[in-house]
């Protein structure tokens, strides 16, 4: 019998699991995990629906459909990771979300306060809409009534909430 049996045939070109460390994968296995809600190791567009259903949205299949357009064929977790992975590289390097995050914050608190940063979000740049204010809102860590944004930027780079140790 050969060594290399039990190996598995190793693939070229660039390793998804290199841009992560073992905890991130760890959220993201886990976060996969309830996505593929029939445990089958691929997540379809009944995955996506059931997954938003248990979260009381009712999704249409047109809009299932389009998210598992992102993988040209079954979404495993290597593809899942990959596209995790190509959409966090699409954000801003972090010393440009620290600086634009600075800029509200005068008082140096690492705080934002909401009614800062929902007018800075509807009135600059990219305007963000009623909704996408009420959904960033559901994940913002926060500091009382104001946005914690030195955690908000771990969010947006990293994908978890990275409690800070008091």
């Amino acid at each position: 019998m050969s060594k290399a049996k039990g190996k598995k045939p190793q693939r070229s070109g660039s390793n998804v699991f290199a841009n992560f460390d073992q905890q991130q994968i760890q959220e993201f296995k886990e976060a996969f995990t309830i996505i593929d809600q029939d445990r089958d190791g691929f997540i379809s567009e009944k995955d996506l629906k059931d997954m938003w259903a248990s979260l009381g949205i009712v999704q249409d299949d047109k809009f299932c459909a389009e998210m598992t357009k992102v993988s040209p064929g079954q979404l495993n977790f290597t593809a899942f990771l990959t596209f995790m992975g190509e959409k966090l590289a699409d954000t801003d390097p972090e010393d440009v979300l620290h600086n634009a995050f600075a800029c509200f914050d005068v008082h140096n608190t690492g705080a934002i306060d909401q009614k800062t940063f929902t007018n800075a979000l509807t009135q600059l740049g990219d305007r963000f809409t009623k909704e996408e204010i009420k959904q960033m809102y559901e994940v913002a860590p926060m500091k009382g009534d104001a946005v914690d944004w030195k955690r908000f930027i771990k969010l947006i780079k990293y994908g978890g909430d990275f409690e800070e140790e008091a």
